[in-house]
């Protein structure tokens, strides 16, 4: 593999400590910083005068206004640009039920995301509870404090029925990140990887390897979107998700669906079968490396698209799946070229919501933020083109 330039020549060593390297720093500045955000005054403190504005006696008044009328809460408080980020740690990145504890390095990270990215206040919450009603309970008598809701990593398929409830019985948009970040940022990836190897998006086959509620979701969209359900095929731990996967059913509805719609040509057995002729493969499995072979990706159509998504290792590494033929690889890790991460979309697409004070986002409104996203990277791309040739 060349660097820049294509002069000097980056062994698969240097290529592998590098991307170790990430998760040293990571051991290193966790403890160091002792965390990732803080809660800073938005308000001005001139002196000790001023908490008498803030704080008592003065802030009856805005007390007994919302009162009165509890909508202008978004005028009088912090409300109108807060977030709660909230996971029970039963399905964190690549790792598993590692625990709400072990879930809040994760939980602050993304409040820094949106903080950074979106200028959104976002608050961890790590419940001590798996329990789907439990979940349902707190975050519906949590809606006062805050004016949207972000669900983080809870395993399938109660994250499914937790995400529809929640939107049908709140009053503030909740989203589930891992289902419809994950997909709106992948569509955005597909549209402009379809553009560069020249494909219509009902025409292509779609390989999904992993069946979780990111890929289920991306499937939805995708289909939304253009691509042919008969087109898709769906990998689980077991195999192809096909109508003779009667034993989802009754207990993974969402699989079940995916069963009845897609793999129109009723193909079987494993990931290697689904990306047989496949023009683009989605893998949101397990962490690799080696989950991918080089060899299947050599059996895909001419111009292959590999997306790699898998935390906090892809299911190959991206120089391995170019050099077994794939014309465009992306992963969901920034230090890797062509990200498909959530990280590009929500922050955007929560500002948007919050803005306008949506009640839920629709799969319409994810679409829209795909088609957007993709137009700004192709125009981006261009900028840097032209700059590179006439800056």
């Amino acid at each position: 593999m060349h660097s820049k330039g294509g002069k000097n020549m980056i062994s698969k060593e240097d290529l592998l400590t590098k991307a170790g390297k990430p998760a040293e720093d990571a051991l290193r500045l966790h403890p160091f910083y002792r965390g990732k955000i803080q809660i800073l005054p938005r308000c001005c403190v001139r002196s000790l005068d001023d908490f008498a504005i803030w704080y008592t006696p003065g802030v009856a008044e805005p007390c007994k206004v919302i009162k009165q009328n509890k909508e202008v809460v978004y005028e009088y408080t912090s409300k109108w640009n807060s977030v709660a980020v909230v996971s029970d740690g039963t399905r964190v990145l690549g790792l598993g039920d590692i625990g709400p504890e072990a879930a809040m390095p994760v939980m602050e990270g993304k409040a820094l995301l949106f903080k950074y990215l979106g200028g959104i206040d976002a608050v961890p919450i790590c419940l001590d509870t798996k329990d789907p009603e439990e979940i349902i309970r707190t975050v519906k008598i949590l809606q006062p404090s805050f004016g949207g809701i972000n669900l983080e990593d809870i395993a399938q398929p109660k994250c499914f029925t937790i995400l529809e409830r929640l939107r049908q019985e709140m009053e503030i948009p909740v989203w589930h990140d891992d289902q419809q970040g994950t997909a709106a940022v992948t569509l955005a990836g597909v549209i402009n990887a379809l553009k560069l190897v020249g494909k219509e998006i009902d025409k292509v086959k779609v390989a999904m390897i992993g069946a979780g509620a990111a890929n289920i979701c991306i499937a939805r969209i995708l289909m939304a979107a253009g691509v042919t359900p008969g087109n898709i095929i769906m990998t689980d731990s077991k195999g192809i998700l096909n109508p003779d996967r009667i034993e989802l059913k009754g207990t993974h509805p969402e699989k079940w669906e995916i069963c009845e719609k897609t793999n129109a040509a009723g193909t079987a057995g494993g990931i290697s079968e689904a990306m047989r002729g496949a023009d683009i493969v989605i893998a949101l499995s397990t962490p690799g490396p080696n989950v991918l072979q080089k060899e299947w990706i050599q059996t895909m159509a001419d111009d292959a698209v590999v997306f790699a998504c898998a935390n906090p290792v892809p299911e190959i590494w991206p120089w391995e799946a170019k050099e077994a033929g794939a014309r465009i690889v992306a992963t969901g890790r920034s230090d890797f070229p062509n990200q498909i991460n959530n990280s590009l979309g929500f922050p955007a697409i929560f500002r948007g919501a919050l803005d306008v004070r949506a009640k839920t986002i629709t799969d319409e409104m994810c679409i829209a933020a795909a088609q957007e996203l993709a137009r700004y990277a192709e125009d981006n791309a261009v900028r840097r083109l032209f700059d590179s040739h006439y800056g």
